[in-house]
């Protein structure tokens, strides 16, 4: 059933406590880190609710009445039980960020997780961190069944049961080897990829998802001409390099091999690749402990 009104919150009857141990509402004020005044605002407030005063204050300083005595001594088991409950919470807090479990698509736990991990191991030194990598499908299945406690994507969009926020954007690029055909071409056109058999990922995969619907969005009956499905990105590099054929992977997987030159990366006029990378948890609720504080590392 609900208190009653006339019920002081614990701060107040800790407060009362301190007075009455310490003999001054002056000390009492220090050992709890407040002005004087709002400890005065404090007892006066206290002695409001429960209609008599429980202090006598007097040029030694204060003491309490036979009520605040009373008071005093009701109010010592609802200290001591609060004192409990926050020793309780704090070790649930504790027992929470011991292990941080983390969900996240192949390119970002490949290319972005590394960076983020040391920064929230200087936050978090004494967690243990779990990343479960896969495609953007796997990752919000792992959110949805609770097995994580945040996950990270790159589909273009989420379920309707998951909070989608980004945290970073990426860009999609045509790869392919420097003896290929289109090594001289200035730009290519949507018409050369839609005539083209491509290297893709497997279904479910962020990357494929996004380069299909940006394809759609300017050829709306287009279908992909799937030369090999293959679902490691580092496979498909691989399988450009040796000539087999064009591929569109995150600019974040080439950027190491377009800097050496091993791999090539024409422009594509016409076609929208930009996409967002998202961190994602169940609708309704927020990340705490470690998990907000990898996503705050994530945005930054």
């Amino acid at each position: 059933m609900p208190l009653s009104p006339r019920v002081p919150d614990v701060a107040a009857l800790d407060l009362l406590l301190s007075v009455i141990e310490l003999g001054s509402l002056g000390r009492a004020a220090q050992a709890h880190g407040i002005s004087q005044p709002s400890a005065s605002s404090r007892i006066r407030y206290l002695e409001r609710l429960v209609g008599v005063p429980v202090l006598e204050r007097t040029s030694l300083g204060s003491r309490p009445t036979a009520a605040g005595a009373l008071i005093a001594t009701w109010a010592r088991e609802v200290v001591d039980a609060a004192a409990r409950l926050d020793a309780g919470i704090d070790s649930l807090r504790a027992e929470r960020d011991s292990r941080l479990q983390v969900a996240a698509s192949q390119t970002v736990a490949e290319y972005l997780f590394p960076k983020w991990l040391m920064s929230l191991r200087a936050r978090q030194p004494a967690t243990t961190i779990a990343l479960e990598s896969g495609n953007s499908a796997e990752v919000v299945r792992a959110v949805l069944d609770g097995r994580v406690d945040i996950g990270f994507v790159e589909s273009p969009t989420v379920p309707r049961d998951l909070e989608g926020h980004i945290v970073c954007r990426d860009r999609l690029v045509v790869v392919i080897p420097p003896g290929h055909r289109w090594a001289r071409r200035t730009a290519l056109t949507v018409d050369d990829l839609a005539a083209t058999p491509l290297i893709y990922r497997e279904s479910g995969s962020g990357t494929r998802i996004s380069f299909e619907r940006a394809m759609r969005r300017v050829i709306p009956d287009w279908q992909p001409d799937v030369l090999l499905e293959l679902s490691s990105t580092t496979a498909i590099k691989t399988a450009v390099a040796t000539g087999l054929g064009p591929a569109v992977l995150s600019s974040l997987a080439v950027a190491s091999e377009l800097a050496e030159g091993t791999l090539l990366s024409p422009s594509v006029s016409g076609l929208e690749l930009e996409r967002p990378l998202r961190a994602v948890w169940p609708r309704g609720q927020r990340p705490t402990g470690p998990a907000r504080d990898l996503y705050a590392i994530a945005r930054a």
